[in-house]
């Protein structure tokens, strides 16, 4: 099982607590009317499905039912942080290779 660490409460809980709701950092058009519908369908429908670093959006849903995003890796389950909307993530992918140098938020029990 995961431990999960809530920005927004501060507080590491059980996964059970949390809801993956699909990739992070995803900009919506600034017109949607302006889109064609090939456009709005890449934006709808097409996500990356990388291996290794993920950055997801989350929510504590049986918590503050608030959203932020974590970095995860997808090979090994592994939540590196966890951080607000808003904020930048500390690990991407070209950074990868420095994930070792700092403490994992997430842990599996």
């Amino acid at each position: 099982m995961l431990h999960i660490f809530c920005p927004h409460c501060g507080e590491l809980r059980s996964e059970e607590e949390f809801h993956a709701s699909g990739q992070a950092h995803i900009p919506r058009p600034l017109d949607p009317n302006a889109c064609t519908d090939e456009q709005w369908g890449d934006y709808m429908f097409f996500r990356d499905n990388p291996r290794g670093l993920h950055h997801e959006l989350w929510i504590h849903a049986a918590g503050c039912r608030q959203y932020f995003n974590a970095t995860r890796d997808t090979l090994t389950y592994e939540i590196l942080e966890t951080y607000k909307i808003g904020t930048r993530p500390q690990f991407t992918a070209s950074a990868g290779d420095t994930k070792a140098a700092a403490p994992a938020l997430g842990e599996k029990v």
